[in-house]
């Protein structure tokens, strides 16, 4: 397992989720605020397939790249939000319509973005 910052994870993850096409990619800094990780990775698709298809992509890449697998992994079969769970990183993968429903980011808006464009 190659050791990496959360941050580096995170941000790392952002990009995979973007070129795999999902939408509103956004990264928080939920450290200070919850003692069960770092960072959240927020990321929207257009069709239920493609939240499968970001979750699995994360996931591959980062096994191959860092040799890291989640801890956790729930929502696959449904499709609607996939929680990738990496300790340290939290990756949430959501149907459009089910990011507006919950409004996750909404809930954090007081806490630091990462800018993962660079």
């Amino acid at each position: 397992m190659i050791d990496v910052s959360s941050r580096d994870l995170a941000v790392d993850i952002a990009r995979i989720a973007d070129d795999k096409k999902a939408d509103d990619v956004l990264v928080i800094a939920v450290g200070d605020v919850l003692s069960i990780t770092e960072y959240f990775v927020l990321a929207s698709a257009s069709n239920r397939r493609l939240v499968t298809t970001v979750a699995d992509e994360v996931t591959a890449r980062i096994r191959e790249t860092y040799g890291r697998s989640p801890l956790r992994t729930e929502g696959v079969a449904e499709q609607l939000w996939v929680l990738v769970d990496y300790g340290d990183v939290v990756v949430h993968v959501f149907a459009e319509e089910t990011r507006r429903y919950y409004e996750i980011e909404r809930l954090y808006k007081d806490v630091p973005k990462v800018d993962w464009q660079q």
